[in-house]
């Protein structure tokens, strides 16, 4: 049988006459592995040297710098490379032609199942519309759903910052009493919490209660009384034009500037009563498991001004909060940063002065609420909503702005159509370039389907695009839904320049 090399060379080592004596087999497999052993001493030595840096910690030189900075030897003469050829054609942004895009979404856009009022608009990567289209006759506003929430996020990314955090604090209060003073964490935790693809890493309860009793060790104090501020949103904690069954299914808690968890019930069923007080009672027995003694039960208080910070927590980053918002359209987180614009812009912290905070920072930015508009909350929620095509372009092009870095959330958090947040499952009808080609604000309420974000064609265009459904049939839910996924994918196939 035929050996090659080394491993035949091996064999021959090994194999000895058979009454040679244990002594001798044991020399001889000591002769066969005596050179592998010194090549990997070899090895291993020269491993050393290198990531440890031997010879220069010895003394015996510096190692050599990188290869580029070493001059080449003298009279060698190196010839120059040309620059190498493209492969392919650079992609180059082009021109959208309105009438190819009214072309392709005209015969989409008259499908019976989008009801019968229907708004449709798209714009360039400029802002300017290009096209619009929908019910002939009707009106130029529809209820948006969850599309206004890219003009929440827009208004609280301007007036805050992408850095902004909200604190939640402990405040020394009456004698012996702390104060939980709720700084509107929309996503202020029960317990540490690990993040996860859209929900920033929170602030929680239990490590705050965690924080507190070692101040309060070490200022000699064992028990306290427990009191609770949520005094900084104001105003009804549920919109009177909500449907009351919205708390019962859990698709919004009553809004509070204090909550764990949205304000959630243990069980996962539904939220809570009342989130704030909620919140205290959980803090309280995260404080006892933490070796103090609360008496009494929790009780909403206000805390004295200036009062002595005990210890406290931040939230994510407001870009991370607007981020997971947008990607997973957050009732609750929305309308918290909604109170939050009302409270920097003056009106106060409730869905009113939301509302006009938010109005009044999109003026400033150009883009104010247009003839028609009607706003009435930051998640969109109500069905008395009514939004222009033209607001909501005006939100995209915002947020796609190179000028303004601090928007860009608005658009790099949009769910990308058939991969994450409300899109990942959809998109299973229509052009397949549709997928991974479209980003888009969903919007779904009874009897209202829309979509709002950002196409690019294989072209190299950018395409903003609004379409408004909002009186669509309830047995042509899923059809309508399906029928904005076209018109979407659409533009995302389209060699529309």
């Amino acid at each position: 049988m035929a050996h090659n090399g080394p491993s035949c060379a091996l064999e021959r080592t090994v194999l000895v006459p058979r009454d040679d004596s244990d002594h001798s087999r044991r020399l001889s497999r000591t002769g066969a592995w005596g050179p592998v052993l010194l090549v990997l001493v070899v090895l291993l030595g020269a491993f050393g040297s290198f990531q440890y840096d031997v010879p220069r910690r010895l003394g015996w030189g510096e190692r050599a710098g990188a290869p580029e900075a070493i001059a080449p030897p003298a009279g060698l003469d190196l010839p120059s490379f040309a620059a190498p050829s493209p492969v392919a054609d650079p992609l180059v942004p082009t021109t959208a032609d309105p009438a190819a895009i009214k072309a392709v979404l005209s015969p989409v856009l008259r499908d019976r199942h989008l009801g019968r009022h229907v708004v449709a608009a798209v714009a360039d990567a400029t802002g300017r519309i290009i096209f619009r289209g929908g019910t002939a006759g009707g009106s130029p506003a529809a209820t948006p759903a969850s599309t206004i929430k890219l003009v929440t996020a827009v208004a609280a990314l301007e007036e805050m910052g992408p850095d902004h955090t909200f604190r939640t604090k402990v405040v020394s209060g009456a004698p012996g009493q702390l104060v939980l003073v709720g700084g509107g964490d929309p996503y202020l935790a029960a317990k540490p919490v690990a993040p996860d693809d859209h929900t920033p890493a929170p602030a929680d309860l239990r490590t705050l209660a965690a924080s507190t009793a070692a101040a309060l060790r070490t200022a000699g104090t064992t028990t306290v009384s427990l009191g609770y501020d949520d005094s900084l949103f104001t105003g009804p904690r549920l919109h009177p034009s909500w449907p009351a069954s919205n708390t019962a299914e859990g698709v919004v808690a009553p809004i509070t500037a204090l909550w764990a968890d949205q304000g959630a019930q243990p069980d996962g069923t539904g939220v809570v009563e009342d989130p704030s007080l909620r919140a205290a009672q959980v803090f309280a027995q995260a404080l006892k498991r933490s070796g103090i003694r609360v008496t009494g039960a929790p009780r909403r208080t206000q805390a004295p001004a200036g009062a002595t910070e005990v210890a406290g927590v931040d939230s994510a980053r407001l870009d991370e909060i607007v981020a997971n918002v947008i990607a997973i359209s957050d009732n609750d987180g929305a309308e918290v940063l909604a109170h939050h614009v009302g409270i920097a812009e003056g009106f106060g912290g409730s869905y009113k002065g939301g509302v006009q905070g938010v109005g009044a920072v999109i003026s400033r930015l150009g883009h104010p609420f247009q003839p028609g508009d009607v706003v009435l909350d930051g998640s969109g929620l109500s069905h008395d909503n009514r939004l222009t095509a033209d607001t909501l372009l005006g939100m995209l092009a915002l947020g796609a702005d190179p000028a303004r870095p601090e928007l860009r959330t608005v658009v790099t958090a949009l769910p990308v159509a058939g991969f994450t947040g409300s899109l990942a499952e959809r998109y299973e009808k229509g052009p397949v370039g549709g997928r991974g080609r479209v980003a888009a604000k969903t919007g779904t309420l009874l009897g209202v389907h829309s979509l709002a974000g950002v196409a690019t064609p294989q072209d190299g265009a950018t395409l903003f695009f609004v379409f408004l459904a909002d009186e669509v049939p309830l047995e042509d839910t899923l059809a309508a839904r399906d029928a904005l996924d076209v018109l979407s994918s659409t533009l995302g196939a389209c060699i529309c320049s």
